[in-house]
């Protein structure tokens, strides 16, 4: 015991922001006046914090074994410095990769995506609308101008999926994935698109549909309860997006999601995945415990693939990929801007979690999300995941078809279109 003792103050001298322990005992390490103080209800986390496993540091907070107080951005900040390692770099043999296939093979078959997708989207409505933005947009904002806002950043990102995709009027746009319906909304109403959404979520669902009604766009914008393995038809849309969704496929099904999507697709169309990829080159969960934290309370079944791997699969798909963009310290501040919001109302987003189930529960879930929300946005910021948007086209065979001989497709082959008539557009 003294050995560990003595291993943890070492750790505490050196710090930043300042960080006191206090013992099952009451014993206290570390300085009397600190940024972050930790609480031990039992010395068996003591032993995780020595070693360096912020994730099950994290599971111990959620079960109430630890107590954690200071902010989120120091104790985010001391999280870092605790890592053994670099947590891209976990256990990557050829055993490993043999196992986590077969594993994402059991865990993503329709019944089970259905069941994990309601159990993160479903927690409960008015608890997201307290820290997303007044659209409920659940992915990546893009602050295209420093100032802006999250709600201003949201609506940013919004249109430039659709100018990426190059909307127009009449065109069919198929949606996977569609969330509270920010995308499927904003193309409806200002690129006049004629829209189909998707999701698992029931409470999305719902939420969408009443949505539409009240905007009165039944007959050209529709949202549907359906698993993307169930939509049936080739050729039957120009443009389809997926944001925010293929994280939940999984590897094994990865080279079927993009076949999927590619016999959606016009000839010539253009399809933009949007969505969270990996920082290291072989599939794996991120090290010191982080990955198994995600996969127990926030996201089971979620899986990463890098952008590489993500390249392949499309292009094996029949996909050929025309744009990509990096957008992952954007997604750190779309996260801290959630965090900041969720932490300025703990008390409420306390009281609306116990209004769907028992107290101990909703503490439970509140504990995951604040430490979800601002370890994610550490992860983007340190460069241990990333966000990529990719724009790919189903090429028509045809020379004739697109901007330039050659285009087989509805791609330019430039990126001004993505920017024309922007404020400040000339100079960009």
């Amino acid at each position: 015991m003294e050995m560990l003792l003595s291993r943890v103050q070492s750790q505490l001298d050196v710090l930043t922001p300042s960080v006191a322990v206090f013992l099952p005992g009451g014993q206290r390490l570390g300085r009397a006046q600190s940024d972050v103080r930790v609480t031990f209800r039992d010395w068996s986390s003591l032993a995780t914090l020595a070693s360096g496993q912020v994730g099950r540091l994290a599971e111990d907070y959620v079960e109430d074994r630890v107590v954690l107080e200071g902010s989120m951005r120091d104790i985010m900040a001391v999280a870092v410095q605790l890592l053994p390692g670099h947590p891209v770099e976990s256990d990557t043999n050829w055993w490993t990769q043999v196992v986590r296939r077969a594993r994402s093979l059991a865990l993503h078959t329709p019944l089970k995506d259905a069941q994990q997708i309601q159990f993160h989207y479903d927690v409960s409505d008015d608890f997201y609308a307290l820290w997303l933005d007044p659209r409920r947009v659940y992915s990546c904002a893009y602050f295209r101008e420093p100032q802006f806002s999250l709600a201003q950043a949201q609506e940013a990102k919004l249109d430039h999926i659709c100018r990426k995709l190059a909307l127009r009027p009449g065109e069919k746009f198929l949606d996977i994935g569609a969330g509270w319906g920010g995308l499927l909304l904003w193309a409806a109403e200002h690129y006049g698109v004629d829209a189909t959404g998707i999701t698992l979520s029931k409470n999305q669902h719902a939420h969408v549909n009443q949505l539409i009604a009240e905007r009165g766009l039944a007959g050209r914008v529709r949202m549907e309860l359906r698993d993307y393995r169930d939509l049936a038809g080739e050729g039957l849309y120009d443009k389809i997006a997926s944001v925010g969704m293929f994280e939940h496929v999984g590897q094994a099904q990865m080279p079927a999601y993009f076949a999927k999507v590619q016999s959606l697709l016009k000839p010539g169309g253009l399809i933009m995945n949007h969505g969270i990829t990996a920082g290291g080159t072989k599939p794996g969960q991120l090290g010191a415990g982080m990955g198994e934290f995600i996969e127990k309370y926030i996201f089971p079944g979620g899986e990463l693939l890098h952008i590489s791997h993500v390249l392949r699969d499309m292009a094996l798909a029949g996909l050929e990929m025309t744009d990509v963009e990096n957008l992952r310290p954007h997604y750190a501040r779309t996260l801290w801007a959630w965090s900041d919001a969720l932490e300025s109302q703990l008390d409420e987003a306390r009281r609306v979690l116990e209004s769907t189930g028992d107290a101990a529960g909703a503490e439970r879930v509140l504990r995951a999300y604040r430490l979800y929300l601002a370890g994610c946005a550490m992860c983007f910021e340190q460069g241990w995941i990333a966000l990529h948007q990719v724009l790919a086209a189903r090429p028509d065979g045809k020379l004739s078809t697109g901007a330039m001989r050659g285009a087989q497709s509805l791609y330019p082959y430039n990126r001004d279109y993505m920017y024309r008539d922007l404020p400040g557009a000339a100079t960009r």
